[in-house]
């Protein structure tokens, strides 16, 4: 067999205009990169307080105050949904509801009949869903709550306005009634969070339930995307509306993403892990730590902390590419004496974060450079022993269904895994 390669043409050397078109593409592509770039976190000491004592400081690291007087509750799987569509039921003046991933099936249908039924009693519905990650609910549904008086918002739609904005998604998972009771946590409104698929049994997931005073907090994480994409700006008494103590639980919330600094849920979680004395617990469904982060959680095993993480097996995983890339931590976690449990039943999406049994993070989070870095996220602090020792069995009870992670038979898998898991943490920001 004879090969026969035709001459590449010469070119010749770039004319004035086309050096200066090429120039002016590297400055642009410049300008973005410093657009959208943020600090990196170093903070690997170790903090003098625990974390019971240090609430108020770690509230205002992270933009965020310290607010007593709530009252929270956990909901697990399936029962979201009913929790949810009930609290807008019962609602009387208004519902603001957030999501990211959201798909035609029954679990939309729920949710969707609860948002017609509270417009259609006259009640100020607001719907912010994100465009990437919601890219497969049909404009029927749409225009179903729009018919009913529901106001809808698509964050960041696919248009020339929003080029250097197409990858930063509302990741966010937020729901608030009345301006006095809200929702945080992990669950998306497809069929999958509500009854599994053909592929997984029902995903594995818990939001919060939360009332009292810190739900301004969460109110105002929801009209931060939602006065970004429509303009309106909502100052009235019903939308930030006074509320009495319910219960005797401190909380605070972390959603800022300042431009250039590093966002103030990644802070959070970090200053966190440098707070524990005796116990950290970690779910979350891509956990892709940076350097930084696998550092921090090793510092906190050689000060005696035991670390636990908690995270979906490859097989149960709905991201492979970002289940690959995870792994490359793996081994650095391992040596350092972290303990890393692997989920099989199915997706484990739930994004938890527990330390010394007395504080936790609950939200919307991933703990990977997409979530702490690009997307819009948020993570409420709760400071409640009862809350955490719920969440700590839930972790026990999980771990029934993985496989511990073992450091001698990690270390020698196969050479080509090796390589394939570093290979995809290159590009870990963009899974």
């Amino acid at each position: 067999m004879i090969f026969h390669f035709l001459p590449i043409a010469d070119v010749g050397p770039l004319s004035t205009l086309e050096a200066v078109l090429l120039g002016l593409v590297l400055l642009l592509a410049f300008i973005i990169w410093q657009l959208t770039r943020h600090r990196e976190c170093h903070f690997l000491g170790e903090s003098e307080l625990p974390i019971q004592e240090a609430l108020r400081p770690l509230a205002g690291s992270t933009q965020g105050t310290l607010i007593g007087g709530n009252a929270v509750s956990l909901i697990q799987n399936e029962a979201y949904f009913d929790a949810v569509t009930a609290a807008m039921g019962d609602a009387k003046h208004s519902v603001h509801f957030e999501t990211f991933l959201w798909q035609d099936g029954e679990a939309s249908d729920r949710i969707t009949a609860a948002l017609v039924a509270a417009g259609s009693r006259g009640l100020e519905v607001r719907v912010l869903s994100d465009a990437t990650g919601s890219f497969r609910l049909s404009e029927k549904t749409l225009d179903r709550l729009r018919q009913a008086g529901c106001k809808v918002g698509r964050f960041h739609r696919y248009s020339p306005g929003n080029l250097g904005r197409l990858n930063v998604r509302d990741h966010r998972k937020i729901v608030v009634i009345d301006g006095s009771l809200a929702f945080v946590g992990g669950h998306c409104i497809t069929d999958e969070w509500l009854k599994g698929s053909e592929k997984f049994s029902r995903f594995r997931d818990i939001t919060a339930r939360i009332e009292g005073p810190v739900v301004s907090s969460i109110q105002a994480c929801f009209l931060e995307n939602w006065n970004e994409v429509t303009g309106e700006l909502l100052t009235d008494w019903r939308t930030f509306p006074e509320i009495q103590p319910v219960g005797e639980i401190s909380a605070h919330v972390a959603y800022v993403r300042p431009d250039s600094c590093p966002s103030s849920v990644q802070v959070l979680h970090y200053l966190a892990i440098s707070h524990a004395k005796k116990s950290i617990r970690i779910q979350n469904p891509y956990f892709l730590p940076d350097p930084n982060g696998a550092k921090a959680l090793v510092h906190a095993v050689k000060r005696g902390v035991d670390v636990r993480i908690m995270t979906p097996a490859l097989c149960a995983t709905d991201e492979k590419m970002a289940g690959r890339s995870s792994r490359f931590q793996y081994r650095r976690l391992l040596e350092g004496g972290v303990r890393i449990f692997t989920y099989r039943t199915t997706l484990l999406h739930q994004k938890i974060i527990c330390i010394d049994g007395v504080w936790c993070g609950i939200g919307s989070s991933n703990f990977d450079d997409r979530s702490f870095k690009i997307n819009d996220e948020i993570t409420v602090g709760i400071a409640d022993p009862v809350t955490v020792a719920e969440l700590e069995r839930t972790f026990e009870q999980d771990a029934e269904e993985c496989e511990e992670l073992d450091f001698e038979q990690w270390k020698n898998r196969p050479r080509f895994d090796k390589l394939l898991d570093a290979f995809l943490y290159m590009f870990n920001e963009q899974f």
